[in-house]
């Protein structure tokens, strides 16, 4: 019990930590900070597709949240990729 308390109490920090720190980026670092931590969300997926496929068939949540965490890191990184993108189209000459 005292692992699982620990765990949320993490867990929450992590949440206020990640909202404080958002909304204190100004607009424009946000796409540039965004198209680096595509990086971070390729470890993720990584991570998740180890997850998803360890073998283990006697925990089918194992499973379940390995799929989950599979396709939320992949439109995380699709999303990121589609920012970049469009951040590089802006500086491109017309013409």
């Amino acid at each position: 019990m005292d692992i699982l308390i620990l765990q949320f109490s993490l867990f929450v920090l992590a949440v206020i930590l990640g909202v404080e720190l958002i909304t204190k980026v100004p607009a424009t670092l946000h796409t540039p900070l965004m198209s680096g931590s595509n990086a971070i969300s390729g470890i993720t997926l990584v991570g998740a597709l180890l997850a998803a496929g360890s073998g283990d068939a006697s925990s089918l949540w194992v499973s379940v949240l390995g799929l989950v965490a599979v396709t939320l890191a992949t439109i995380n990184v699709v999303g990121g990729f589609l920012v970049t993108n469009r951040m590089l189209r802006m500086f491109q000459r017309r013409g």
